[in-house]
């Protein structure tokens, strides 16, 4: 995943992240994130860029896909986005 402040947050880095989880390949990650993989998302976004995310029952609504995790992902992180 990138520096925070450098480069935005890409659909590459969420995929990247979701495939350790279950070690498996970025060919394998679908879609749709469940739950378990949520958590591990956020779990690890939150280490990587030192912060706590905010996260209300619409903006995990908004995470249950990869595009939808990227979308939040960019608004959520300062200095992640692409503005």
């Amino acid at each position: 995943m990138t520096t925070p402040g450098r480069e935005p947050i890409t659909r590459a880095d969420v995929i990247a992240v979701l495939a350790a989880l279950g070690d498996r390949a970025a060919a394998d990650v679908t879609e749709r994130i469940g739950s378990l993989e949520l958590a591990w998302l956020v779990s690890q976004v939150e280490q990587r860029y030192d912060t706590t995310l905010e996260l209300t029952d619409e903006t995990v609504r908004q995470m249950s896909t990869v595009t939808g995790a990227v979308v939040t992902l960019r608004e959520l992180l300062p200095g992640a986005g692409d503005g």
